[in-house]
């Protein structure tokens, strides 16, 4: 007999508050070291099924982590090198920036002399201030290090839980007596996960390529800054694609003009309509069953929760609490709501219906 259903529905709803509040104040506690785990953990989803194939085709098990671990650690560590030489050119162009920040903060308060705006020249150089963009590019190279050694500690974990996939489904079975549907359940989770941080990755890079021939066809500088900045903030769901043409077109602005940073924004709304509107749907299909609401609210919960790489991986995050959801009747109303649009059928003409015949007496 469930525990749960000897109290009245008022203080079953506040028992299960009450759980979960405690749940989310230990998961805010523990972020710093859950965060890495997290991130992890969906790696290792997504480079499952190569390691499947590899031992497929006959490669030892050291032999498929290996080669795994390799493309990852490469990859990260070219990633880091063109990040980290783009942003030091960056920092070393900035003061060369400087006086055109001014000139375009003094046009800028002409412009809002006529809208009541007090003393508003010192309003748009405080807006415009470059001192501000410098003083954050030293903080991020200062903190490349402290990225470094996540990064070894996230590979690190990725090749221990590559090691127990083998075992991990007999375990969870032993240990929870999961029934069929419940591995169902788990396995539809995995592979829409992965299928979503495979697509996800795949549209991210085009993305990228295309702002950065975009970039420098207009000659805008620190070209593949912008495109790395853009593959990651493909990632971020509702704002990354805002987020994104922000840094290139105020360079563009401040390295051109006018005209060339209207273009520059018109280039990223074209690559961002047509990459995640267009050619992301038609290849991820019916998608992950998210409405969009519950994925802004996910993006601000879980970014909460695990900082910037909660925001990144709000989507599968929330994917596996809704399937975890539905799995329950008592929570099934909430995966429910969390989950897509649903479109009720439209009731019947009554004048259609067969008339209910009368008993004659």
């Amino acid at each position: 007999m469930n525990v749960l259903s000897t109290f009245s529905a008022p203080a079953r709803g506040l028992i299960i508050a009450g759980a979960i509040a405690l749940v989310i104040t230990l998961m805010k506690t523990a972020a710093p070291l859950l965060t890495p785990i997290l991130l992890a953990i969906f790696i290792a989803i997504v480079a499952t099924p190569a390691l499947d194939w590899m031992r497929r085709k006959g490669v030892p098990k050291w032999g498929a982590l290996f080669l795994i671990a390799f493309v990852l650690l490469d990859v990260g560590s070219l990633l880091a090198l063109v990040t980290t030489g783009a942003l030091e050119g960056f920092k070393d162009s900035l003061p060369g920036y400087q006086e055109r920040f001014a000139l375009l903060a003094q046009h800028f308060g002409g412009l809002m002399a006529g809208t009541g705006v007090d003393n508003p020249a010192a309003a748009a150089t405080d807006l415009m201030d470059p001192s501000k963009l410098m003083a954050l590019v030293p903080r991020l190279l200062s903190s490349a290090g402290g990225v470094f050694a996540t990064g070894l500690l996230v590979l690190l974990t990725v090749i221990f839980i590559l090691l127990e996939v083998p075992t991990i489904a007999p375990k969870l079975r032993a240990a929870f007596h999961i029934t069929e549907d419940g591995e169902a359940r788990l396995q539809r989770m995995l592979d829409n996960i992965n299928r979503y941080m495979q697509i996800k990755a795949l549209t991210s890079l085009a993305t990228a390529v295309c702002v950065w021939i975009l970039l420098w066809f207009f000659g805008i500088d620190f070209a593949i800054l912008w495109a790395v900045l853009a593959f990651f903030l493909n990632f971020l769901p509702v704002v990354g694609n805002i987020l994104m043409m922000i840094p290139a077109v105020l360079l563009a602005l401040v390295q051109v003009d006018l005209a060339t940073a209207l273009m520059v924004a018109v280039g990223y709304l074209v690559i961002n309509t047509a990459i995640g509107n267009v050619i992301e749907p038609r290849i991820m299909g019916q998608g992950l069953g998210i409405s969009t609401l519950a994925v802004f609210i996910a993006l601000l919960v879980w970014g909460w929760l695990f900082g910037t790489v909660g925001m990144f991986l709000a989507v599968p995050l929330t994917t596996a609490l809704i399937i975890a959801l539905d799995a329950s009747p008592h929570t099934r109303p909430l995966a429910i709501l969390m989950g897509p649009t649903i479109t009720e059928e439209p009731a019947g003409d009554p004048a259609a219906e067969p008339e209910a015949t009368v008993k004659e007496d």
